[in-house]
C-alpha cells in the first residue's frame, strides 16, 4: 500500500493510536492482548499506519526539562498577502517552530516556537521579520504551560 492510497482509520486503528499515545513504546503482543486480536494483524495495522503517515513514532520531551527557557506565540501579518506561501515555507524549515498555521483570523500566520532563551527568541523574531512579506509581528510569551498534549482521539467517536 503506498502513500498515495490511504486507508481511513476504523475502530481497530483508533483503538491502536489510543494505546500508542499513551506509551509509543508498548509491545504489540500488549495491543493484541488488550484488543483480543492477534500480534500479526496489530503488526499490520501498525505498519499500514506508518507507511499512511497517520503516525510516526518520536520521543516526545518536556521543552523546560531540556533547556526551553522561552515558550512563545507569534501572530505573524504578510503584505501582500501573496506572499504568504512563500513565508509559510520557510518559516517552517526553522528548527524552532513547533507549530505553523494560516489563520482567517486578524493575522495571516500562526507560530509557535521554543528558543533557548530570551536572546534566541529576539534572534528569531528579528530574522523572520526580515523576511520579504512579513510586514509585522505580535508575540506573546507563555509563561507557564499547562498541557501539552496530542488530540484525545476519543473525541473523534463523539
Amino acid at each position: 500500500m503506498g502513500k498515495n492510497k490511504l486507508t481511513a482509520p476504523d475502530d481497530l486503528d483508533f483503538s491502536i493510536l489510543t494505546h500508542l499515545q499513551k506509551d509509543g513504546r508498548v509491545s504489540f503482543t500488549v495491543i493484541a492482548d488488550k484488543l483480543k486480536v492477534s500480534i500479526g494483524t496489530i503488526r499490520t495495522r501498525f505498519n499500514r499506519l506508518i507507511e499512511e503517515g497517520t503516525i510516526n513514532i518520536v520521543g516526545r520531551v518536556d521543552p523546560d526539562k531540556v533547556g526551553f527557557r522561552s515558550y512563545a506565540h507569534i501572530a505573524i501579518y504578510i503584505r501582500p498577502a501573496t506572499l504568504k506561501e512563500q513565508v509559510a515555507k520557510r518559516i517552517a524549515q526553522m528548527p524552532e517552530v513547533s507549530f505553523l498555521a494560516m489563520t482567517s483570523g486578524a493575522y495571516d500566520l500562526e507560530v509557535n516556537v521554543m528558543c533557548r532563551d530570551n536572546d534566541h527568541l529576539v534572534a528569531f523574531i528579528n530574522e523572520i521579520s526580515a523576511f520579504e512579506g512579513v510586514s509585522q509581528t505580535n508575540t506573546t510569551m507563555y509563561l507557564k504551560v499547562y498541557k501539552y498534549a496530542q488530540p484525545d482521539l476519543m473525541l473523534l467517536k463523539q
